[in-house]
């Protein structure tokens, strides 16, 4: 029988043998030599709160009640701190209620139970019936309350309690001051918590670790590691927290050498092999685009843990090295060892939908609750690959979705056009009081310009600058897409003039814009421009310029340009970049010389290049190289419709009325229908949606009459005009 049971035992005793019979000879031991009922039970109870023993705590005060002893403050508090440290507030509140007498212990036992459980409203509101109580706070309690400021960012009220503690010059000792230096960081006013941790006369360990925590929080990484420096003269002692803390900021400034330099001394001084800094160490590499070094601490770890693995198989999954990541990942679940949340969330960035399938799979099966962080993982797979329906499903079973929750499923909607869907996400996500955030406005702007909605755009546009982001980066270019693909350039110019720091996607974006519309050479324009303010040029901006070039004609300029690609800025050209050159000799009526461009081709042409090449066959009247154009998109894609019409279109040019007829029939064998074309229209601040011969909408019979009265004065006005309806009806007979 352990010393638990036989306290339990005699404590089960009739209460007057418990008040006259002498201690126990095996009770003894766990009494002090100056024996009280008081200090005895006061021990007890302490020890039934430090093994979190609810019963065993409320037997002892089953006993104090039958022997009147809770009219001692002393042994109350005691019993209160029992309730708190076995996580039962409600009786520690229902108790505290029923003190007859209370003092300062009393009231912040209970001030910091509120504050720990996160219960800061509770928290304050003790606070101040305290002070209304009469009852002077102490450092504890001031400690206390300032946490819970902390927890819901209470700026106001953190002040005022700094200003009473000011006021009347208590407690500037530590304890309260790394309070407050926390509470000002977490409030992103790093220049108070600077001035509060100034004041402090001999800062020691935690006091350092949480200024130069609050230097990270608030962005501020160079002023937490010239502080962390300033801290190792000062003789701090370096510990797990604040290496772990530095090294995140290094990882932030991405500023290799001297990331290196805190890893020797986190060696030197024997924190290395913490798990918080291994995985700090890894992650600081992985993100510096240092995979070698990574690879090689992970290897030279006794035990690597899953937050270490989780940060290497992370590094993969966001590089360009995603098989490795997927194999990490297998070879820890071959080895034996059980993800956990953090490596299945690391590992899905890099699947194919087939292997994301599985993990998922592996998620049901051990059993893990649908968490924000592993939810959102799930959902971007899905919807980055189509599966919108399975994303839906997997928001409606997660347990707390967040922010990003939304973003992913709303920027899921709009990549692949379900515009009226994104729409609805949003405004549900308003209705259920989350605040979009820049990349939440990102996304819809992106639906603005894609659709087109310029008035929808305007009204997002004015909702970045309420919420003082519109000159954030990601926002501020996507506001300049916005207006560029809506046609207002020069709108879009005056957004880019107004952003104070741009960077390529800024630049892109614009340049992009004047592209699309045919602005060739301002186009040209900005990206010299670019250039002379020192911004790298990506493989995006050369889509843009030599679109351009080809929009203005400028061939030999995009020639020029397309060989100063790979000369001089490195970059390897893509499928994309060999479209637009093909589509540039087409533009200018040089067939032969894209199809020579073509045939020199280091990859293999996919059906977007043989189809733009058979496009300017068609313009130009090239009859056989039309037709090896179209044999190379059937052969590509059978069942490319496309093909097929603009093969049919190029035999009716020439009369080729045999020709004509068989490809027709090919069309009928095949068995191919074409799909109504579709548009849309922005009338007062609504979209209106048309298909091909489309009769449902309600003002068809006015919209039909004005659209004759156009063809009408065109086909006057403009001779050679051949109506888009007659284009239409033509692939509609062939179709038949």
């Amino acid at each position: 029988m352990g010393s638990g049971d036989l306290v339990l035992q005699y404590l089960r005793a009739p209460v007057p043998q418990y008040l006259r019979a002498p201690v126990p000879q095996y009770l003894r031991a766990l009494v002090p030599p100056i024996f009280s009922v008081t200090m005895f039970l006061s021990r007890l109870l302490r020890s039934s709160g430090e093994a979190k023993s609810l019963f065993k705590g409320k037997v002892i005060h089953g006993k104090m009640i039958v022997s009147g002893i809770l009219d001692d403050v002393y042994s109350s508090n005691h019993l209160i701190s029992m309730y708190v440290k076995c996580a039962c507030l409600e009786s520690a509140r229902l108790f505290f209620d029923q003190m007859p007498e209370r003092n300062t212990v009393s009231w912040t036992i209970l001030i910091s139970a509120y504050s720990k459980m996160g219960q800061a409203e509770e928290a304050l509101e003790c606070l101040q019936s305290m002070m209304d109580a009469g009852y002077e706070p102490n450092e504890f309690t001031y400690a206390s309350a300032i946490s819970a400021c902390t927890s819901i960012g209470s700026l106001r009220t953190g002040k005022e309690i700094h200003g009473r503690l000011y006021r009347f010059e208590r407690y500037s000792t530590g304890y309260v001051s790394n309070s407050l230096i926390s509470f000002y960081a977490k409030c992103r006013k790093i220049t108070s918590a600077r001035l509060v941790f100034n004041e402090i006369q001999d800062p020691g360990t935690v006091s350092w670790s949480s200024i130069v925590a609050g230097f990270c929080q608030c962005g501020e990484d160079k002023e937490a590691l010239q502080t962390f420096v300033q801290s190792l003269k000062a003789g701090m002692e370096v510990n797990e927290f604040i290496s772990a803390t530095v090294l995140g900021a290094c990882t932030s400034l991405r500023d290799v050498k001297i990331g290196m330099q805190l890893h020797c001394l986190f060696i030197k001084c024997g924190v290395a092999s913490d798990p918080f800094v291994e995985t700090g160490i890894i992650a600081f590499y992985v993100k510096c685009g240092n995979l070698t070094s990574a690879e090689q601490i992970f290897s030279e770890l006794r035990r690597p843990g899953l937050t270490a693995s989780a940060a290497l198989i992370g590094g993969y999954a966001q590089g360009r090295h995603k098989r490795k990541a997927v194999k990490l990942f297998s070879d820890l679940h071959l080895a034996g060892t059980v993800p956990n949340e953090h490596t299945v969330s690391s590992v899905l960035p890099a699947c194919q939908i087939e292997e994301g399938k599985q993990i998922h799979s592996f998620i049901i099966k051990l059993g893990f609750k649908l968490v924000a962080f592993v939810g959102n993982a799930l959902l971007d797979l899905y919807a980055k690959s189509g599966f919108l329906t399975d994303s839906m499903k997997i928001y409606s079973e997660m347990q707390t979705p967040d922010l990003v929750t939304w973003n992913v499923l709303i920027a899921g909607h709009v990549q692949w056009g379900y515009y009226r869907e994104a729409a609805e996400l949003f405004r549900t996500m308003n209705l259920e009081g989350k605040s979009p955030n820049a990349y939440t406005y990102s996304s819809i702007l992106n639906l603005c310009g894609d659709l087109p909605t310029i008035e929808w755009g305007k009204q997002t546009h004015c909702c970045t600058i309420k919420c003082y982001i519109a000159s954030d980066i990601i926002v501020g270019s996507a506001i300049i897409d916005m207006y560029a693909k809506c046609g207002k350039l020069t709108d879009a110019r005056k957004i880019f003039n107004s952003i104070p720091s741009k960077n390529v996607i800024t630049w892109n974006s614009l340049l992009i814009g004047y592209a699309q519309h045919g602005f060739g050479k301002e186009a040209l324009e900005i990206f010299n421009l670019m250039l002379v303010e020192g911004i790298k040029p990506n493989g995006i901006t050369f889509i843009g310029v030599l679109s351009a070039c080809g929009h203005a004609g400028l061939v030999e300029e995009g020639v020029s340009y397309f060989d100063l690609m790979s000369r001089e800025h490195g970059i390897v050209p893509q499928i994309d970049h060999y479209s637009c050159m093909v589509d540039l000799y087409g533009r200018s009526g040089q067939v032969r010389r894209a199809y020579d461009f073509i045939e020199k081709m280091p990859i293999e042409p996919d059906k977007v290049i043989w189809r733009s090449f058979l496009a300017a066959c068609r313009s130009r009247r090239e009859l056989d190289l039309g037709k090896c154009a179209a044999q190379h998109i059937l052969r590509i894609d059978p069942d490319d419709t496309s093909a097929y019409l603009m093969l049919w279109r190029l035999y009716s040019d020439a009369e080729m009325l045999d020709e004509m007829a068989s490809v027709r029939k090919a069309v009928k064998e095949r068995g191919f229908k074409k799909e109504p074309g579709s548009s849309w229209i922005e009338v007062q601040n609504r979209v209106h949606f048309f298909k091909s011969g489309d009769v449902s909408h309600r003002n068809r019979d006015i919209i039909y009459e004005i659209v004759d009265e156009l063809t009408g004065q065109i086909l006057e006005e403009a001779e050679g005009y051949v109506p888009a309806a007659l284009l239409i009806q033509q692939e509609e007979q062939i179709l038949e």
